[in-house]
Order: structure tokens, then C-alpha cells, then sequence
């Protein structure tokens, strides 16, 4: 029998609603004596069984939900058959086949909360986020290798999430063999070469697949500006749409050497990159007087949490100003926010108030998420974490 959480009064009904995450706050007693990583049964104050999922006392999500069956356990079969779920929708979506890339499982997306799994080409990238599910990892490698028969599995960690959920993982191979060097993947006519075992998220940025694909026409003709350009994905989409020149800043200097390689590998010579601090570089661009008629703003995530969040658009009030003052007339400008904590609401009254100071008028044409590999959960709106906003700005 799983040890019980109980929940405290008025506390019950967003887990009624299926939503995934049950804060320690939100609980009032824990019965049973569970150990980190245990099935445990979430019930309300009065004794009623709401769901179940899996048990972390070193998390401030103490317990993350995965059925609201009480007769369903959480065993093998039951996560093998989330996986399979999961897998079909990206069959439907029809993104299968040699070099393509996609995200396979999006977490709370696919009710696997703490999960996700990228394909690469024949290579998968996995990575747990939930000390649970990374207890359970052999349950997921054995599936996804009679499922989808790699090449390889390839696990990724993520910053700080050792510290959050008392999970020591590292980046390693846990099945397969390793890619012998960058894996080559082709997004909407553009090649890019995938270093599995470096690099920000499980390589690449899968989210933005969509919106660099929406925004590149606008470009023809344009000179662009791709700030925090990583790899070069916004930018060589940009340029293969035929921007008149592209100009990409990043940080770091491995995701740099990438994008050159990605700019000879599609046989673009009008794209320039530069390693340096994203809002010095622009800040000096503004102050030679120098114009483009896109800029790409795509920084990393700024708010981890809500206390964050006014430091957070403290930051982007600052990148979007420098935006503005770098845009000609009739310029279009893509601005992206991953910081699940801001809102779409959030980021339009930002760029209202810098029309205003800056006396430009900004107009909106495209609100726009995560591609659809990402399915948002509506149980989990916390699962619309991307941000895109396509403007025209006179």
C-alpha cells in the first residue's frame, strides 16, 4: 500500500483539475513514512483519493502527479505506455525520418512530468528533470530503444536541477553508441550540425523550429541582427531566405564555432558572427549609428521564479530599447521570452511602454509559441513557456 500525502483544506482542486505539481505548502500531512523517489496517493483533507504520482521530500515540488486512476499503478507498463503515447502524437505530427530532428516527449506536456527526449538523426537525447522518473531511467531507456531502435541514447542534466531535486545525474551515454562527431539534422532546408554531448539545452533549440521558419522571409532583402544567435538558427534561416547580410552575437565561443560551420555547411557567405556580451555589442552598434532591418531577440531564460520577475524585464526592457534604437523604419523585429514566469501579456505592455518612450509605433503580427512538438498540457498551462512575438515597427 503507497504511503498517503494529505492534502490541506481548499488545497484539493487544481490536482482535481490534473494539474501535475503538489507544492509542500499545499500538503498537510504525509502518512506512511515515504523515501524520496516513492509512489505515494494524494488525498484531500476529507479522505477522498485524487491521484498519484511519485514522492520527493528534498523538492519544493514534494510530489509530481502522473494518473488520476486510483486503480492505475505506476509500474513499467504504465510509463512504457505514456512513452508510446507520446510517440505517436510525433508520428501524427509527421516529424520521423533520416535527419530529423524533433522533440519526442515534453514533460508535463505529455504527462511525464520531469522528462523529456529529443531525436536527433538516429540519436536521442534524454534528460530527467524529477528525481522519480530518474530513478526509473532503465524503464525509459528499454522503451525507447524497442520503440525507436537508435543509434544511441545520450543523457543530458540540466544546470542547477542537482540542487532542486537532490538528483546527481551527469551528462553521459547510457545506451548505444556515440555520434563519431556533430550530428547533421536539416530543419525547413537548412542543415545544422547537433554537438550531442555540449551545448545549451539537449543541443539545439527544437522550440524555435516554427518561428525561425515564420520570420525568415521577412528578412529578404534585409540586414539582420540574430542576438544571442547560439548556433545560428534564426540567422542562417534569415540568410537562406535571402537577408542582404547577418549579423549573429553569442557568448559562447563553442556554440560560435558551430554556427560557422553551419553558415559553410549551407554555403552562406553573407553572415558574420562575433563572440561577445549581447547587450555591449548592441549597445556599441547603437552608438556607431548602425541599422538593420530585422533584429532577432532570442535571449536565455531571464526568471527562474516569480521572484525573479521584475529583474527579469528589468533585462528585457533593456535588450528590447536597444532593439528599437537599431531598427530602421518599416524594420521587423522577433522578440522571444522562455521564461515560463512572463506572460505574452507581460511582454506586449513592456514593448507598449518602450513604443511610447521611444516614439516608435510597434505593430504585432504574429503571437507565437513553442512548435508543436511541445504540446501544451491545458491542466499545466505552465507548459506555454515560449514566447514569440513577430512585430513590423515604423
Amino acid at each position: 500500500m503507497s504511503a498517503r500525502v494529505i492534502l490541506r483544506p481548499r488545497r484539493a482542486r487544481p490536482f482535481y483539475g490534473r494539474h501535475p505539481w503538489v507544492y509542500a505548502g499545499a500538503i498537510a500531512a504525509v502518512e506512511g513514512d515515504p523515501t524520496d523517489g516513492d509512489v505515494v496517493d494524494l488525498y484531500s483533507h476529507t479522505g477522498n483519493f485524487v491521484a498519484r504520482g511519485l514522492y520527493n521530500g528534498r523538492s519544493k515540488i514534494r510530489v509530481r502527479l502522473y494518473t488520476w486512476d486510483a486503480d492505475v499503478p505506476l509500474d513499467r507498463a504504465f510509463f512504457r505506455k505514456q512513452l508510446e503515447e507520446a510517440l505517436l502524437l510525433r508520428r501524427l505530427l509527421g516529424l520521423e525520418g533520416p535527419g530529423q530532428a524533433c522533440r519526442l516527449v515534453f514533460s508535463e506536456g505529455d504527462g511525464l512530468s520531469g522528462c523529456t527526449v529529443d531525436r536527433y538523426d538516429r540519436w536521442l537525447a534524454l534528460q530527467f528533470t524529477s528525481l522519480g522518473l530518474a530513478q526509473r531511467r532503465e524503464w525509459f531507456v528499454e522503451a525507447l530503444v524497442e520503440f525507436l531502435r537508435p543509434a544511441g541514447i545520450f543523457q543530458r542534466t540540466e544546470r542547477g536541477i542537482g540542487q532542486l531535486e537532490g538528483l546527481e545525474a551527469r551528462d553521459e551515454l547510457v545506451w548505444g553508441e556515440a555520434p563519431p562527431g556533430p550530428i547533421e539534422i536539416t530543419e525547413g532546408g537548412v542543415r545544422f550540425l547537433v554537438n550531442l554531448a555540449e551545448g545549451q539545452k539537449t543541443g539545439f533549440y527544437l522550440d524555435q523550429r516554427d518561428n525561425r521558419q515564420a520570420a525568415a522571409p521577412l528578412a529578404q532583402g534585409r540586414r539582420v541582427l540574430d542576438a544571442f544567435c547560439y548556433t545560428g538558427g534564426f540567422g542562417l534561416h534569415a540568410a537562406r531566405a535571402g537577408a542582404a547580410s547577418v549579423l549573429g552575437i553569442d557568448q559562447s565561443g563553442p556554440a560560435l564555432q558551430l554556427a560557422h560551420h553551419n553558415a559553410r555547411l549551407n554555403k552562406l557567405d553573407n553572415v558574420t558572427f562575433v563572440q561577445g556580451d549581447v547587450f555591449e555589442e548592441m549597445t556599441a552598434l547603437t552608438e556607431r549609428g548602425e541599422r538593420f532591418g530585422m533584429v532577432v531577440l532570442d535571449p536565455p531564460k531571464f526568471a527562474r521564479t516569480r521572484q525573479a520577475v521584475d529583474e527579469a524585464l528589468r533585462g528585457y526592457r533593456r535588450l528590447q530599447t536597444l532593439a528599437l534604437r537599431l531598427l530602421e523604419p518599416h524594420g521587423f523585429l522577433v522578440v522571444c521570452c522562455c521564461s515560463g514566469v512572463i506572460s505574452m501579456d507581460m511582454l506586449e505592455d513592456l514593448l507598449a511602454q518602450l513604443a511610447a518612450e521611444e516614439k516608435r509605433l510597434v505593430q504585432v503580427l504574429q503571437r507565437r509559441g513553442a512548435a508543436p512538438d511541445h504540446p501544451v498540457s491545458v491542466s499545466c498551462l505552465e507548459s506555454h513557456y515560449l514566447k514569440c512575438l513577430i512585430a513590423h515597427v515604423r
